[in-house]
Order: structure tokens, then sequence, then C-alpha cells
């Protein structure tokens, strides 16, 4: 992906991303749940189909597994052990919880995301606008924004690199140097590559691939 803006504009009306597919045999049947004006709910061990809100929420409980889950003008949250093929909001956050699974993308265009201990992306995780922060999870797919911080907590894997795109259109204006964080004994494998100003700080104890566009900064200790 070579220009995030442009891709995840096309998601904000589309919300249409390619899927990773996990095998048909790890999903349950369920309903396809949508609406606009209020959140929506899967409960916790429930399976549904596509779930989908325009000004609302989606909630995913614990243990639930869904297909795919959108929202425009609301955040995604997928419980403990909950089971997604992908994520995309668009104005919204995004958390997954701990032992969680995403067998595709997990995206937003203005919000965070945060992958709580032992979650695992086995597609891409990006944003334009918002912090990353992975707990000791697994990203296989590589992480990506323009103007979001990013922190690979301790003991987390991220393949595919890293990549920090330029501004274009709209996000132009925006001035924010992201902080890229590396943390203790945290694997990034393939390219970091900076395409903008960064603030890149690497654990001594982490390993990273090559770095293009940026300076690393060694710290030691827990975080810099």
């Amino acid at each position: 992906m070579r220009r995030i803006p442009t891709i995840f504009i096309s998601a904000a009306f589309a919300l249409a991303l390619p899927l990773a597919t996990l095998p048909s045999s790890a999903w349950a049947s369920g309903d396809d749940i949508s609406k606009i004006n209020g959140s929506v709910t899967v409960e916790a061990g429930q399976p549904a189909g596509d779930v989908s809100s325009v000004n609302g929420s989606v909630h995913i409980g614990s243990g639930a597994q869904v297909e795919k889950a959108n929202t425009v003008n609301g955040s995604i949250d997928l419980g403990d052990n909950g089971h997604a093929k992908s994520l995309e909001t668009v104005n919204g956050a995004v958390t997954l919880g701990s032992a969680s699974r995403v067998g595709g993308d997990v995206t937003a265009v203005n919000g965070g995301l945060r992958l709580a201990q032992g979650a695992e992306v086995l597609g891409k995780v990006g944003n334009v606008n918002g912090a990353i922060a992975l707990e000791a999870a697994h990203v296989a797919g590589g992480i990506n924004t323009v103007t979001g911080d990013i922190t690979v907590g301790a003991n987390s894997h991220v393949e595919g690199g890293i990549l920090v795109d330029e501004s274009h259109g709209w996000i132009h204006n925006n001035t924010h140097t992201p902080v890229i964080v590396i943390g203790p004994h945290a694997v990034v494998q393939g390219t970091l590559e900076f395409r903008r100003e960064v603030v890149l700080k690497v654990s001594d104890s982490a390993q990273i691939g090559p770095v293009k566009g940026a300076t690393v900064v060694k710290f030691s200790g827990a975080t810099p």
C-alpha cells in the first residue's frame, strides 16, 4: 500500500477491503446485524455475520465471532477471545481484547488502534490519525499510519514492517511528528520506512529490520 490516504478514503465510502480468511470450519453461522443512529452489540459467545453501524459503535462480546465489523462515526471493540475476519471504522477507535483474533485487516481513518496482550491480526493494522499500540500482540501484515504515534510494546511481534507515509490532500496541514517506540524484546520484521519526520526510539533488547528515513535512538529499561 503505497498511498495510505487514498485507500483509507475509499474505505470510508465503500468499506470493502479484501479480507484474509480463516478456515470455514472455524466460523459458526450467524445473522447480519446493521443499524443507523445506534450501537450494535454481539453478546458474549454468540456468532454473527456482517455487523455494521452508522453513527454508532460496534461491541463484540468475549468469545463472540463475526464475519466483518464496520462502522462510520463509532468505535469497535472486540472482546477477549473474540474472532473476526476484519474490522474497519471511520471516525472511531478500534480495541482488540486479550487473545482475540482477526483474520484480515484492522483499519481506521480517524481513530486509535489498540491490541491487548495476546491479540493477533493476520492482515494489516493501519490508520491515518490516532495512536497505534500493541501490548505483547502479533501483527502479521505490517503497520501503517500517516500522523499517528506507534508503540510496539514489550514482547510484541510485527511482520511486514512499519510504514509512516507522507501527508496528502486533506491531512497535509497536520504538523504532528509521529513518535515510534519499539519496546523491550519486541520484534519487527521487514523494513521500517518513514516518509515524513518521525522520532524513532528502539529498545536495546528489541530486534528490527532495515530503517529508511529515520535515525534510531536507543533506550534501555521498560520505556524511553
